[in-house]
């Protein structure tokens, strides 16, 4: 198993971050969200300045049901039906490191088959298939749009094109499904071949330690097994916070998991941040939502954001990683008033969850030309 230290990370062309060092350790959590705040800003400024990205596409992969009462920290005031619906996306980032190698990071890249065997989504479709009317319902809150490997072929990319490949957290994910096994997993007749080539999972080492050893109030969210037969070297792990290269860093963003870490982005319209810390624009500014209630949450609990509360890990960790997304991310060109941060997983926008729907939505993210080497 690969180590979290320096040298692991010039390996791959990657450094630490030396602005965040302690400040999720600072006490008491007051002081330690002034600190969190005071750090993004710090780094935010520096970040900016090392260079943009090469190129960034965002493509949907498949939308999945959803509970209301977690979406928005139970905060949704009115009558709704008890599932919205939330859309994956797939994020493929072209970029230099810092030794100047042309590296391709694929962010999100969710095999549906995969997520449907967390213990969650197990009992969620066991559910819904008692219920009168469950057909019309599943129908009504799933689709699937691509796989990833399409989405590869889509962007003209190979398999062997990608380098590396990482989810902000390891919920509803299989492993196995993207870096290949050795096992069978059950219900197949053959062991799974790696989805990219050699590329390798980046995944901060908590997150990675959680799924060896769950707990079980977190069981419910990942799938059991997912390590098995998976060599372990096809993980690079690291701990706190990490850049890739000028213009792409990973942060470390505990709370939602202990091991959440946030896709941040510098384009030629500024910094865009993605994660699942919230699954539209309105968990991070709720003082401009028009979904009934999460306006009043903020206003009566006096707090900036409203998380994505299923699991709630740790929710004053969840509260200070939103902010410390906020902080970095720039306002949106098209309307100021909303900053660029795209949920990794978004609430869908479609009428028939009125009038749970986003109050603003970007609709994906695209700069520059994805190239293969093909290309």
């Amino acid at each position: 198993m690969a180590t979290a230290g320096t040298n692991h990370l010039t390996g791959i062309g990657a450094r630490t971050i030396p602005e965040f060092d302690g400040v999720h350790e600072v006490w008491p959590r007051g002081d330690r969200l002034r600190a969190v705040r005071a750090a993004a800003a710090a780094y935010k400024e520096r970040f900016k300045a090392q260079g943009r990205v090469r190129a960034v596409k965002s493509v949907d992969i498949a939308a999945a049901p959803y509970p209301v009462k977690y979406a928005f920290h139970d905060a949704v005031s009115v009558p709704t039906l008890p599932l919205i619906s939330m859309i994956n996306r797939m994020i493929v980032v072209q970029y230099d490191d810092f030794d100047g190698r042309a590296r391709t990071l694929v962010f999100e890249p969710t095999v549906p088959d995969g997520s449907a065997e967390a213990p969650f989504y197990r009992n969620l479709r066991k559910l819904v298939e008692k219920v009168p009317g469950g057909k019309l319902l599943e129908r009504a809150v799933l689709r699937y749009y691509a796989e990833p490997g399409d989405v590869l072929r889509r962007l003209g990319l190979a398999a062997d094109d990608v380098d590396f490949c990482t989810f902000d957290h390891l919920h509803v994910q299989d492993p196995r499904m993207i870096l290949g096994s050795t096992e069978v997993i059950e219900g197949e007749q053959a062991p799974r071949g790696p989805l990219f080539g050699g590329a390798r999972m980046l995944v901060h080492e908590r997150e990675l330690a959680t799924l060896r050893s769950l707990h079980p109030m977190q069981w419910a969210w990942y799938v059991d097994g997912g390590l098995g037969g998976v060599d372990p070297e096809k993980f690079v792990t690291f701990d706190g916070d990490v850049e890739l290269g000028p213009g792409v860093a990973l942060l470390w963003t505990p709370g939602h998991t202990d091991g959440n870490h946030s896709l941040v982005l510098n384009t030629p319209d500024g910094v865009w941040v993605s994660s699942e810390n919230g699954i539209s624009l309105d968990n991070w500014q709720p003082e401009l939502s028009r979904i009934p209630g999460v306006r009043r949450y903020h206003e009566e609990f006096g707090r900036e954001i409203c998380p994505n509360a299923n699991t709630l890990e740790d929710s004053l960790d969840q509260y200070d990683s939103m902010v410390k997304e906020k902080t970095l991310a720039d306002p949106c060109k098209a309307d100021p008033r909303w900053l660029q941060i795209l949920p990794s997983t978004e609430l869908a926008p479609w009428k028939r969850f009125w009038p749970v729907v986003p109050t603003y939505v970007h609709g994906g993210i695209a700069y520059g030309e994805i190239k293969g080497s093909r290309r």
